[in-house]
């Protein structure tokens, strides 16, 4: 078996050295190359593991051969083919899927953003539900990417769209903080408790900035007091999964958008969603790994006080925003969607408690979380993976680099997914002669 992979080391050693250099230098560097390679190979047969190498243009046994810069995984009896070519240099990152059992060629559905042409790319599989796919020449915060084949998410939106669908998931370096998710019915005091979050700890918290397609009012701009845009723009964005919930009222729609949480996240903020219950439902439902709070009052009657001492509503409005804050109680109570149930009787009260329950101390963090950065790949690599470690290989022509220039991404604990970011990877140097990591980047 060793001298299987040997001489299978042997003629991708040839392919990588053709690519960089004459036929006289080869003959000077191979056996170097070679050489390390194979010991490289020892080491972790010696460990008992073999590395699963997986390369563009694989065969998946049934005859079929992606061509050009395409790749393929198999997943139990599919086989995904990704990419495809727009000319000799750049390629499309688009799905099909070859589905054994019936011989049939599949086009998917296609949930997210998806990424941008590029120059080439290596795909590997993951945990038989999602696909890895590092992108050559790509900019250091866009060259991970995760193709959704069948976890969670996509199983439930293969059962809503009724037909085979996969969904993009960009992979981002590092963790972030769970979004915060507070709901409460109108004139509770939600919207004041979270005008005292985001005072004392500006820095730590970023609000969402919700879609919607009615027009501008007043001073009110674009990004920053909403996101305007088209109906049609919107709906389509809303079928294509972009959007953790929407609603439509008095006939335009107001939605979350993945994206504008994400957003938050990629800033190095916690994001906080104001929204009602059924949009709390829709977003417990996704894939997003959030705290959900509500808010109550502590009497009706209470409640309504307040709404009346706001003076800003008809009396038929009262009466509307009553009734549907009985049904929003009831279902913030008892309907499993919130964790925690803060009661707003006293607001100084109400507040501390939220502060605590978000394991605030009441003064300004010292130890923010910085911005998670990318990671920085060369265009020319190979992959290869090694239980929940993928290797990364960037081919260095010069000889005294060739101990140090493996990257590995370890995929332990990925979080999240689609149809938001896929953060948790973690990213180290590798020494090809060492017993394992010995160099965690900063």
């Amino acid at each position: 078996m060793i001298f299987f992979f040997q001489m299978r080391l042997v003629y991708i050693c040839v392919l990588d050295l053709r690519n960089m250099f004459s036929f006289d230098l080869i003959i000077f560097i191979f056996p170097c190359v070679l050489i390390r390679r194979i010991l490289y190979w020892r080491h972790w047969f010696s460990m008992g593991e073999a590395p699963a190498f997986c390369f563009d243009n694989l065969q998946n046994g049934f005859g079929l051969k992606p061509k050009g810069l395409e790749t393929s995984a198999d997943v139990g009896d599919k086989t995904f083919v990704i990419g495809g070519a727009d000319n000799d240099s750049t390629s499309y990152i688009g799905v099909k899927i070859y589905d054994k059992s019936t011989g049939k060629w599949v086009i998917p559905t296609v949930l997210g953003t998806k990424p941008k042409a590029c120059k080439g790319h290596s795909a590997i599989l993951l945990n038989e539900d999602r696909i890895m796919i590092i992108i050559r020449g790509s900019t250091p915060d866009d060259c991970i990417w995760f193709l959704e084949a069948d976890t969670k998410y996509v199983k439930e939106q293969r059962k809503f769209w009724g037909t085979e669908v996969v969904a993009w998931s960009r992979g981002v370096r590092g963790d972030a903080e769970k979004p915060v998710v507070i709901s409460g019915p109108s004139g509770v005091g939600k919207g004041t408790l979270i005008n005292m979050l985001m005072k004392e700890f500006p820095s730590m918290f970023g609000f969402s900035v919700s879609h919607t397609t009615r027009a501008p009012r007043g001073n009110e701009k674009n990004g920053v007091h909403y996101h305007f845009t088209d109906r049609s723009v919107m709906e389509k964005d809303i079928k294509d999964g972009k959007f953790l919930e929407f609603a439509s009222v008095h006939g335009n729609l107001y939605g979350t958008s993945i994206e504008a949480v994400e957003a938050v996240a990629d800033s190095g903020k916690r994001c906080i969603l104001d929204i009602d219950v059924q949009g709390a439902r829709s977003v417990r439902a996704s894939s997003l790994d959030a705290i959900f709070i509500f808010i109550c009052p502590p009497t009706m009657r209470e409640l309504e006080e307040r709404l009346r001492a706001r003076g800003t509503e008809t009396e038929e409005q009262i009466l509307k925003r009553l009734r549907n804050a009985e049904a929003e109680i009831e279902q913030g109570k008892s309907s499993g969607i919130f964790g925690h149930i803060l009661y707003n009787d006293n607001l100084e009260e109400c507040y501390e408690n939220l502060k605590e329950l978000l394991g605030l101390n009441g003064s300004a963090p010292t130890n923010h979380k910085p911005s998670p950065k990318g990671i920085d790949l060369p265009s020319n690599h190979s992959v290869s993976k090694i239980d929940n470690k993928i290797l990364i290989n960037c081919e260095t022509p010069e000889l005294e680099k060739a101990s140090k220039n493996l990257i590995a991404l370890d995929v332990s604990s990925l979080k999240g997914g689609a149809p938001g970011r896929t953060r948790g990877l973690n990213v180290y140097a590798l020494d090809s002669f060492s017993d394992g990591l010995n160099e965690k980047l900063s």
